[in-house]
């Protein structure tokens, strides 16, 4: 369920309801009457809840998942729990973006103002705190004690920060419950829409998929200068304790980085992929989607890495491979282009 902070949800719909505006087709025993409250990730969607299908990769969830009811291709309608309703779309990511509209239709930046002053009347600010006068403190915002925030940072409504955060300047926080001594240097964007989109063709293109998760950041990291992090689609994006970011470093939503992770410069993870404990991810290399990084794996600059990476690998080049084999890799190729004696 969204974090009513956040989201302010519409409905209910009946399945039926949601079936006829996607153009899908119900499967199950489960009435057309039957009422959903909301949408909600496979792997922790129950009662009341519909979610979706539509990457192979996540069949063992759906198999397993507590969903009320799913949007899902055909093709795989029959790997269904036998308790779940379903609707069935040749294009279940496009019926679920058109779904989460309907619950979730006026979804904002997060970014609405006091009109009175700049922290609003219902924000708790803690004891001991450094609030520049041209800072931004919004509505049921939470500030702990100690906390220092920047000119021109925005802190948006339902924000948690924990004791001893120290926020620079020009910093944005929305949708986001951060933890104790964070540090975000100027610039940093925290919250912000994850790039979702379900891939359409004419007339209508590509169909916005609200972005209904959060950012949740652990306790003693920090953030460098100009980077940013995308709240969830659905599940949260989570950083966890200790893990230190560099500037402009780019982390899509559903991203889990483990404790303790270090980030250079101009790193870019991409959505869903799920990093481990101790990480250590070299300057502008580069991490597909919906993969998995082993704790205190080491992955070198400018890296491309597109599968799974055991733990403790050590990865070099694009596309990333064992430090070893790459530099055989790099033996051969310059064996192979060498001259050859007398010629």
């Amino acid at each position: 369920m969204a974090d009513p902070r956040f989201f302010k949800r519409a409905g209910p719909f009946s399945l039926e309801d949601l079936a006829k505006s996607v153009g899908g087709e119900i499967q199950g025993d489960a009435s057309g009457d039957l009422q959903l409250l909301d949408v909600a990730p496979l792997d922790s969607a129950g009662k009341g809840e519909i979610s979706f299908l539509d990457n192979k990769k996540y069949i063992e969830s759906f198999t397993q998942s507590s969903a009320q009811a799913c949007i899902v291709h055909p093709d795989l309608a029959s790997r269904a729990p036998g308790s779940m309703a379903l609707i069935v779309s040749e294009n279940p990511y496009q019926a679920y973006a058109r779904i989460a509209q309907m619950f979730y239709p006026t979804v904002d930046s997060g970014q609405t103002y006091p009109l009175d002053g700049n922290i609003d009347a219902s924000a708790s600010v803690g004891e001991d705190c450094n609030i520049d006068p041209r800072a931004v403190v919004g509505a049921k915002a939470e500030i702990g004690h100690g906390c220092t925030l920047g000119p021109g940072t925005v802190i948006g409504p339902g924000v948690v920060l924990g004791d001893g955060c120290i926020i620079g300047a020009n910093v944005t926080v929305i949708y986001a419950l951060v933890g104790r001594r964070c540090i975000f240097h100027a610039g940093a964007s925290i919250g912000q829409d994850g790039f979702g989109f379900a891939p359409g063709g004419p007339p209508e293109g590509h169909i916005k998929v609200v972005q209904l998760g959060r950012v949740i950041i652990g306790d003693d990291v920090e953030i460098g200068a100009n980077s940013c992090i995308d709240r969830g689609s659905g599940p949260d994006t989570k950083i966890g304790d200790g893990s230190k970011i560099d500037n402009l470093v780019q982390i899509a939503h559903n991203v889990e980085l483990g404790v303790g992770c270090f980030l250079a410069a101009h790193v870019g993870i991409s959505g869903s992929t799920k990093v481990g404990n101790f990480v250590m991810i070299g300057g502008q290399a580069g991490l597909a989607g919906h993969i998995t990084i082993g704790d205190g794996a080491q992955i070198a600059a400018q890296s491309g890495v597109m599968r799974d990476v055991e733990a403790g690998a050590r990865l070099v080049g694009t596309p990333a491979v064992p430090s070893r084999e790459y530099f055989r890799q790099v033996v051969a190729v310059a064996k192979l282009i060498k001259p050859k004696k007398g010629a």
